[in-house]
């Protein structure tokens, strides 16, 4: 692949991941209000907080490189996410953690594809930085799945989206979401954020 090209890939790859952020962050902040468990609240608001990090860090990538998201996937994404997690109001349990995890899953592979992308342009600093996003997704990832991990529904619906088999172990030497300091005590807030959310 053309340096054009690695660079193509990259800045679409980003462009997906920053709005994807966006919707990932509002699904969250409904999710976690949705459930009544506090050490699973407590859990996918880390979540939203380390999305929001995630977002922040993307779009100065982008801008880095000269580009910027899309307006049209922006507003997608805003209203995907909202409403999302206002369904996790009426869905039950289950779902919302079924597909948060699958959700983290895809995002994993598109953070390390990311990477790679950023290895062949020897921009280091991208690499190292979308190599942690990357591992923390993954921890995400390994959240979801061990919170449904025996539930009854998961044989049901594992085998139609090809997600959920219990064999995920957690990755050595996993590194903190927070790629700047006071991050996790002080998330970043979403532009679109309004009052009484």
């Amino acid at each position: 692949m053309t340096e054009p090209s690695h660079r193509h890939q990259l800045i679409g790859i980003l462009k997906a991941a920053y709005s994807g952020e966006l919707a990932a962050g509002y699904a969250y902040r409904g999710h976690w209000k949705s459930v009544s468990n506090q050490m699973e609240r407590d859990g996918i608001r880390k979540i939203e907080n380390e999305e929001w990090v995630h977002r922040k860090r993307v779009g100065e990538m982008l801008d880095a490189l000269g580009s910027r998201p899309s307006t049209l996937r922006e507003v997608r994404m805003w209203l995907t996410g909202r409403t999302i997690g206002a369904l996790c109001h009426v869905i039950g349990w289950f779902l919302p953690m079924y597909f948060a995890g699958r959700l983290e899953g895809r995002n994993v592979q598109e953070y390390e594809e990311a990477a790679l992308h950023a290895a062949a342009l020897e921009l280091n600093q991208f690499e190292g930085e979308l190599r942690i996003m990357r591992s923390v997704e993954r921890e995400h990832e390994l959240f979801f799945l061990k919170a449904i991990t025996g539930h009854r529904l998961l044989p049901l619906v594992q085998p139609i989206f090809k997600w959920g088999t219990p064999n995920y172990a957690p990755e050595p030497g996993n590194q903190s979401a927070v790629l700047e300091p006071g991050m996790k005590d002080e998330p970043y807030k979403p532009p679109l954020s309004g009052e009484g959310d």
